[in-house]
């Protein structure tokens, strides 16, 4: 795995980002890292009292149009480190009192994140990604990483293509998720705290109800009760130039009626109250550490 020919995400530019060449990323052949910081906003079994020890790398290969990252993602931002640097980063964090690593949006960086990983850190390492991933990729991973955090964003893939450019999204993610739970196992614990096993995300997007239902049915017909963890998540927030149904928030009626579909399908994992869909949730991108200001509502369901 290295950042000639690059074919770690399901675009597989092909591109040698070693000799200067982008692909859809945009990204080079140095990891960037845009900000650091003990984030308590994750779900309650990663956050923990301590916060997930957050790492944001710059720039993604997905694109999605409604990104609450754009700042980071769209135009890659971040300092360049390598691998060194990375695993120092990681280690500063834990010394704060981080409950895991978190690794947001990496696969663009995996040549370099894989390095800082051979040696243990002493918590789960947590691979968070919107979901399109090569199941190839990820098998690279098994070992690495302990907890996977992964959307499933569409089951529609006309949605995907219009939203994140993705047309083979559905496929190419439950191909990949189910590597990762393949990995994981079933979700295991200590006390409160997740410390293996695949939480599955999902995004509800305004006035295509559809789309969550059919995500929450492959779920349920996929995993067995118990296996995986679903995060429904409500937190979609207008992003400037969206036209609609995009350039509004969901409603209390839709987001009911995703819930109960998910309790019909005896799903386990959290729920997010109305108010986590909030421009003040997003991660103040500004400065590279930092510490977020509170928990979002983030509620187990059983």
């Amino acid at each position: 795995m290295d950042y000639t020919n690059c074919t770690l995400c399901p675009r597989q530019c092909g591109v040698d980002r070693t000799a200067g060449f982008l692909g859809f990323c945009r990204c080079p052949d140095t990891a960037l890292v845009a900000k650091t910081m003990l984030h308590k906003w994750e779900e309650p079994v990663l956050a923990g009292s301590g916060g997930s020890g957050a790492v944001f790398f710059g720039g993604c290969t997905m694109g999605c149009r409604f990104c609450q990252n754009r700042a980071i993602s769209a135009a890659p931002t971040g300092n360049p480190v390598d691998s060194g640097v990375l695993r120092k980063m990681m280690e500063d964090l834990i010394a704060q009192g981080a409950e895991n690593i978190d690794l947001v949006t990496p696969t663009q960086f995996l040549p370099t994140i894989l390095p800082a990983l051979e040696k243990p850190l002493g918590v789960p390492v947590v691979f968070n990604s919107g979901g399109y991933e090569r199941p190839e990729t990820v098998r690279a991973l098994a070992g690495k990483i302990d907890i996977y955090l992964p959307d499933m964003k569409y089951a529609d893939n006309a949605l995907a293509a219009r939203l994140s450019g993705a047309s083979d999204y559905f496929e190419t993610a439950a191909a990949a998720i189910r590597e990762m739970v393949r990995q994981t196992g079933p979700v295991s614990f200590r006390g409160d705290r997740l410390l293996r096993g695949t939480v599955i995300r999902h995004l509800i997007l305004p006035g295509h109800i559809e789309n969550s239902l059919r995500v929450l049915d492959w779920i349920g017909e996929t995993f067995a009760p118990g296996e995986v963890l679903v995060s429904l998540m409500r937190q979609y927030t207008p992003m400037p130039g969206m036209s609609p149904p995009f350039d509004r928030r969901v409603t209390e009626e839709e987001y009911d009626a995703v819930l109960s579909w998910m309790y019909l399908n005896d799903l386990d994992g959290f729920t997010q109250e109305a108010d986590a869909a909030d421009v003040g949730f997003i991660p103040d991108f500004s400065n590279s550490h930092g510490e977020d200001g509170g928990q979002a509502d983030d509620n187990m369901i059983k």
